[in-house]
């Protein structure tokens, strides 16, 4: 989100727009009073070209300012109803959302139970057909049972593999690999709707093997994704790892996000991607919004990218850019995603390098 000057502005603009016609507006109410620096110079935004572009439009079609102005509120208001009632609307779904994430947890911690917590499940499975997703009093039924079967797994540790066989849907098309791919990135996040949004390019795994086994480079959008990457086995491979925003002090997908756009030195960096590495973006869109532009320009040639940024707007916008790209890549689509699920898999694929060489199952899958 670029700053400009008043200057800066009317150059945008256009139309013979002036300094002095901008402070007249901002006295009229027809432009919002802008921010101002650390000098106190004032400082706009995008938002405001566009609105000043309007009223100039407005004028030359013979509009007076008191009715531009009126235009612009009635406008305004429009936007805020309608702003109001998708909210309105995304809230309501939300919480259709969460009665379903209610029962499906509730099935979950049946049909997860391994054999060592089955003694009281034919009670469990019969006490669930009763369950009405759309009645929230029906859980508060529900709690003496969860006290007793909550009561097994005091006595054993719990056996995941044996949970996932029955909550994971039917991978048999997918490959060894892909599975077990899969299977890290469910147990990272405890969410088994996820696989559902996993996205892989067809060569996805067979560009990250072969990089991997020609010792490629890693890069890291910043450190805690770098941090969770399994070094010893990439030492193994004798793959260099790198962090593209090198700072301390960046912890989160805001952080890393407004450190992106607001230096210069971590874009030159990203132009200058080693030829063949595999990218691992956790945190910032933009990062990957700008890798999939580089991309698209032929300035830089990965061999995968692994885009799970987070984000409500730009890291679902990047991911299904970086889906039309045409380097290998692995991604989550939406909103999900993090420097953690985008560490394990990559730490994933490289297990499975080690483990198995010369398993060429993926080959085949879809």
């Amino acid at each position: 989100m670029r700053n400009l000057t008043i200057k800066e502005l009317t150059e945008a603009v256009g139309g013979g727009i002036t300094p002095r016609m901008v402070r007249h507006y901002h006295t009229l109410g027809l432009l919002p009073q802008p921010e101002r620096s650390a000098s106190n110079y004032r400082l706009y935004r995008d938002r405001d070209v566009q609105q000043l572009k309007q009223i100039v439009a407005l004028k030359q079609q013979g509009f007076q300012l008191a009715h531009i102005q009126q235009l612009l509120q009635s406008q305004m208001d429009t936007e805020q109803t309608i702003a109001a009632q998708l909210q309105q609307q995304y809230q309501t779904i939300v919480q259709q959302l969460a009665r379903l994430r209610q029962t499906a947890a509730a099935l979950e911690s049946v049909l997860g139970r391994d054999q060592d917590c089955q003694t009281i499940q034919a009670e469990a499975l019969a006490q669930l057909r009763l369950l009405d997703a759309e009645n929230q009093s029906g859980f508060g039924t529900l709690d003496q049972l969860w006290h007793r079967l909550d009561s097994e797994t005091t006595t054993h540790p719990e056996a995941f593999g044996e949970s996932l066989q029955r909550l994971l849907p039917d991978l048999s098309d997918r490959s060894e690999i892909e599975v077990d791919l899969l299977s890290k990135l469910v147990l990272a996040c405890g969410d088994v709707s996820l696989v559902q949004f996993v996205r892989r390019s067809r060569d996805a795994i067979a560009a990250a093997r072969d990089a991997l086994k020609a010792g490629c480079t890693i890069v890291g959008d910043i450190l805690p994704v770098v941090s969770a990457l399994d070094q010893t086995r990439l030492a193994h491979l004798n793959c260099s790892v790198e962090t593209l925003i090198a700072d301390l002090h960046i912890n989160s997908a805001a952080e890393a996000e407004q450190a992106f756009w607001n230096n210069e030195h971590w874009k030159d960096c990203l132009q200058h991607l080693p030829k063949g590495c595999i990218l691992v973006v956790g945190y910032a869109p933009s990062v990957l919004m700008s890798v999939c532009t580089l991309i698209e320009q032929g300035q830089i040639q990965p061999a995968l990218v692994i885009g799970m940024p987070i984000g409500f707007s730009h890291a679902p916008a990047a991911k299904r850019r970086l889906m039309k790209t045409s380097v290998p890549y692995i991604t989550i689509e939406g909103t999900s995603g993090g420097g953690l699920l985008a560490a394990v898999a990559l730490n994933a694929l490289v297990e499975s390098l080690l483990e198995k060489p010369d398993c060429h199952c993926y080959l085949s899958s879809r």
